[in-house]
């Protein structure tokens, strides 16, 4: 399951919760396609602490999302619980342009993503 929070302008805040499925992830894409049609650039954040796992295709999707917008955002945030999700936090480094961040904590993410 997710939560998306898309009310601050050229920001999207999601929370993955349980098994993150490629319904899911395309929520997710649909509000990131929304800032960026009506913002520009835009910045990510995603907390990733409750996620308890994902599905194969969501990882695909995932690369050919992250390809496709390479230069879309400006910061990608990433609050991490494990780090097989700080691995994977890297890995979609390489196929963005983006400033990318991993965090511990959530409130420090919505700061650096906020530009402080």
């Amino acid at each position: 399951m997710i939560t998306i929070n898309n009310q601050a302008p050229g920001q999207v805040i999601a929370a993955v919760l349980g098994e993150f499925t490629l319904k899911d992830f395309q929520d997710l894409e649909n509000a990131v396609e929304h800032a960026l049609r009506f913002q520009g650039k835009a910045n990510l954040l995603v907390d990733l602490r409750d996620m308890a796992s994902f599905t194969l295709d969501v990882a695909w999707e995932e690369i050919r999302f992250t390809r496709q917008h390479a230069h879309d955002f400006d910061r990608i945030a990433l609050v991490a619980g494990s780090e097989w999700q700080e691995w994977s936090a890297w890995l979609t480094r390489l196929f963005t342009a983006a400033d990318m961040q991993v965090f511990e904590e959530y409130e420090p993410a919505v700061a650096w993503t906020q530009g402080g």
